[in-house]
């Protein structure tokens, strides 16, 4: 591996990373490991490497993580297609300062911390129902595919998804079993 550069980590948009791999330091090289990791902790950068895997060169960034070092390896720019008109949307549309409200206030409204564990890939689950299903014998049903969906306002739509997330956001609060000086709501994510 040859490091070529260090860079900040907000310059880099993250459609640039393609495959991520842990690092860890070879036998009697923890110290230079941990120099390394310090010094892009301390300077928030990411370091620029170049780096032979599966006989082939890349192009990698090394970034500290959970007090460890990340490799993600690198789309290059030509690897980043342009699409017409990507970018240009709002240039033509006139927004309304009570439609742009109503857009934060959903917003606002299912705002959540990033918990990675409550995704999952409902695919695979679903190859491997089918899977388990044909092995029982069961008969397997095509599901009816919808159509595609009608055109909606855009500003009604907005207040019946603030309505929902409101509902849903006092359902969720618990029962107050006795007065605590300062509430704490529970949030659960429902999937």
């Amino acid at each position: 591996m040859e490091i070529v550069a260090f860079v900040k980590q907000e310059q880099i948009d993250p459609i640039y990373f393609d495959a991520s791999y842990f690092m860890l330091p070879d036998k009697d090289s923890e110290k230079p490991y941990a120099l390394l990791l310090k010094a892009l902790e301390d300077s928030h950068r990411v370091g620029s490497a170049t780096v032979t895997m599966h006989q082939r060169e890349y192009t990698v960034f090394i970034r500290p993580r959970k007090n460890g070092l990340t490799i993600h390896t690198m789309y290059y720019a030509n690897e980043i297609r342009e699409v017409a008109g990507y970018g240009k949307a709002e240039e033509d549309v006139k927004l309304k300062p009570a439609e742009v409200k109503l857009a934060e206030q959903l917003v606002d409204s299912l705002s959540r911390d990033f918990k990675p564990e409550q995704f999952h890939d409902e695919f695979q689950e679903n190859v491997k129902a089918l899977i388990e299903a044909k092995q029982k014998g069961q008969t397997i049903v095509a599901e009816h595919k919808p159509g595609p969906a009608r055109v909606i306002d855009m500003m009604e739509a907005l207040k019946k998804s603030l309505a929902n997330a409101e509902t849903q956001q006092k359902q969720e609060k618990p029962a107050k079993l006795r007065p605590t000086g300062a509430e704490h709501p529970r949030r659960r994510i429902a999937s």
